[in-house]
């Protein structure tokens, strides 16, 4: 990684963290447990992990990180614990491909907001890209919604603009490590789930299902999510969760045969080849 440069390091920290998010959604759907028994594990088991693995790393330093992270920590802390709640809550609520789709929306709002809060002009060719991913997600999702289920649509929405938030909060506060956050992050999100939860128990398929899904698609990429913006613009990072729009649903129809419409694969290959194209250039100029 050393010799790599900024660019080149964001971008495969983002890459590699959206390649571990792709099957969550099929995680998701596998699992037997409810909805709050989902929340309460993806909290608990992704924060007992990353912990432990902090205080091995940074010993008491981890604390230190915590507290001098200030607002930045207490904003990353907040975005980052609904952004985890809704993601579930989105997907039991509605089909897989809208809220992923939802979730493509969060690099076009990570520009908005980068524009305006950290006067971080995307470039033209990022600007290109978000505009044709957008247009691609949207022609995903019209011949989706006509199945009516807005409340998981809105809180893919709400997804989506809480990682456009956070990926901006890591931007702004390049030189401090926010995983400390985003781990008492997981803490909140599990203590949340204890409000609503009906049962602990895991049976059968369960027992390997949760903890793989909590381990390699919750802890490792928020841990590499949270790193990427400190070396790309945060528009660039979310460009990324794009490829999840289209890989997600592929995952699910393997598996499940919850097969995904014409149109999510067709936008899905056109989202593809843009983030291709732009991860391709910008890697020619760094």
């Amino acid at each position: 990684m050393s010799n790599l440069s900024e660019q080149q390091k964001g971008s495969l920290l983002a890459f590699v963290a959206v390649m571990f998010i792709t099957p969550d959604s099929l995680f998701i759907r596998l699992s037997n447990v409810d909805t709050w028994g989902l929340v309460f594990y993806r909290g608990l088991i992704p924060f007992i992990t990353v912990f432990l693995g902090m205080l091995l790393i940074y010993k008491l330093n981890f604390f230190k990180m915590l507290f001098s992270s200030g607002y930045h920590g207490l904003l990353y802390i907040g975005t980052f614990s609904v952004t985890n709640i809704t993601f579930v809550v989105s997907i039991q609520n509605t089909n897989v491909a809208n809220t992923l789709v939802m979730i493509a929306m969060a690099p076009m709002l990570s520009a908005i907001l980068g524009a305006i809060f950290l006067k971080e002009l995307p470039d033209r060719k990022t600007w290109i890209t978000i505009f044709v991913t957008f247009t691609a997600a949207i022609y995903i999702f019209y011949d989706s919604i006509q199945l009516g289920n807005f409340f998981g649509d809105i809180l893919g929405l709400i997804t989506a603009l809480g990682l456009a938030v956070g990926a901006v909060i890591i931007r702004s506060a390049k030189d401090k490590n926010l995983i400390p956050a985003a781990v008492v992050g997981k803490l909140i999100v599990a203590m949340f789930a204890l409000l609503f939860i009906e049962s602990f128990a895991l049976v059968d398929s369960d027992l390997i299902i949760v903890p793989l899904m909590c381990i390699m698609c919750v802890a490792i990429p928020f841990v590499l999510v949270t790193i990427a913006p400190r070396f790309i613009p945060a528009a660039e990072v979310n460009l990324f969760f794009l490829l999840e729009t289209i890989i997600g649903p592929i995952w699910v129809w393997m598996i499940i045969k919850e097969q995904p419409s014409l149109e999510t694969m067709q936008g899905g290959a056109v989202i593809i080849t843009a983030i291709a194209i732009h991860s391709f250039m910008k890697f020619k100029n760094s």
